[in-house]
């Protein structure tokens, strides 16, 4: 079984009187362990397409499976519990807060699903050391490298121990030498076994995974993503 299973996945939203399609009949798996990126330029729906995947919004139909659960008609509070649970996140621009510090911005998604105190502090410090932060800890995300703040955000989204991780433009306005270590990161965390989906308008960034999926006009480019024609025969 997939871990994410979708199904003719439409996004509707209206405005100025008018109907845009972000989305128009998306189906696709990502199976457990894949290490995919999600490819396409502004306005492709990209983005619309990861945060229905990483339940940060719900589709206008159609029908989306996670883990073995039926979540595409799942109440906004369910999605929030879904999305602590089993989904990490990478942002390009980090979303540290910045009145806390790095230890206790990856102690954050614990803090909301009830961890105990000191559990939190040893999982946050052990989750920094696999990204060589350990010794930054106590420092605020301002006394950081833009390098640095993408680690501890990496940091954060393993804390949980999630299913998937998602990151959106995670080498975006990095220097070339830190895009590649961020990169050769993502590629240990995928040789552990993480799933994985990168999302990006970088073809340099895409064809260092093993998976591509292309976005065109809300639609996956059919001859990019062999598993979707797999799907439909």
């Amino acid at each position: 079984m997939a871990l994410l299973e979708l199904r003719d996945i439409t996004k509707f939203y209206h405005l100025g009187g008018e109907e845009i399609h972000a989305l128009d009949g998306v189906t696709m798996d990502i199976d457990e362990g894949e290490f995919i990126s999600i490819i396409g330029p502004s306005g492709s729906g990209k983005s619309t397409l990861m945060h229905i995947l990483g339940c940060l919004d719900s589709p206008t139909s159609g029908t989306l499976q996670l883990d073995g659960a039926m979540i595409h008609d799942a109440s906004a509070r369910e999605l929030a519990a879904i999305r602590n649970r089993k989904i990490g996140f990478v942002f390009q621009f980090f979303n540290l807060l910045p009145k806390l510090t790095v230890l206790q911005n990856v102690e954050l998604p614990m803090l909301y699903s009830g961890v105990k105190a000191r559990d939190r502090h040893e999982r946050a410090m052990e989750a920094l050391k696999r990204v060589e932060l350990d010794n930054r800890a106590k420092h605020r995300p301002s006394e950081l490298s833009g390098g640095q703040q993408q680690r501890a955000a990496i940091a954060r989204a393993l804390v949980n121990d999630p299913r998937i991780i998602f990151a959106d433009e995670p080498t975006g306005n990095r220097d070339s030498h830190t895009g590649e270590l961020i990169l050769e990161m993502f590629h240990q965390l995928s040789a552990e076994g993480r799933t994985i989906a990168l999302v990006t308008h970088d073809p340099n960034i895409a064809a260092i995974t093993p998976r591509r999926i292309e976005i065109r006009d809300g639609r996956i480019a059919d001859k990019v993503d062999k598993k979707l024609a797999g799907l439909e025969k």
